[in-house]
């Protein structure tokens, strides 16, 4: 976006990236590869501001906050992809991420960034968000109860795409 500047800012020297694609976790392999190759490709974008980055599925530690915590010490920036933000954040609750990550900001150990879903779960709640992501979807292995809280990490709502070309806008 055009705030890359910020972001480098507040990463200082760190050049690590957890990249959270839970999101899409609605779509196959092939889907979420097309999307990467004709939409948007967080990787190449992190990339071209000297940013490495690694992809981190909150699947394999859903029920594992300690391991999730491991993981995430060894990064400097979370970046967290759109998509569907009820799978998204049935994906962070099942995980505890609600939890870890509110603990390394509040030390100030990493840094939460990310589009589209990745922005909405910020906000306290997710009323308004069903307009357009379907609160009912529901990949295998997540647990069906939609998760109408967010994140808290931010004080207002951010509503994705408002003014935007995505089919989402009116």
């Amino acid at each position: 976006g055009d705030r890359a500047g910020s972001l480098l800012a507040l990463l200082g020297d760190g050049k690590r990236a957890a990249l959270i694609e839970n999101a899409l976790d609605l779509y196959s392999d092939d889907a979420r590869e097309m999307h990467r190759t004709e939409i948007y490709d967080p990787a190449a974008e992190l990339a071209s501001l000297g940013i490495v980055s690694t992809r981190l599925d909150l699947r394999d530690y859903f029920g594992r906050p300690e391991a999730l915590t491991e993981a995430l010490s060894g990064f400097d920036l979370v970046w967290v992809v759109g998509g569907n933000t009820f799978v998204l954040r049935r994906a962070m609750k099942q995980s505890g991420f609600d939890d870890v990550i509110t603990g390394m900001l509040d030390s100030d150990k990493i840094v939460y960034g990310g589009f589209g879903a990745g922005a909405a779960v910020a906000a306290p709640g997710l009323c308004g968000m069903q307009l357009f992501d379907d609160s009912g979807e529901v990949p295998r292995g997540y647990d069906p109860e939609t998760v109408w809280d967010g994140l808290g990490l931010i004080d207002h709502s951010i509503v994705p795409h408002f003014r935007s070309p995505h089919p989402e806008t009116a």
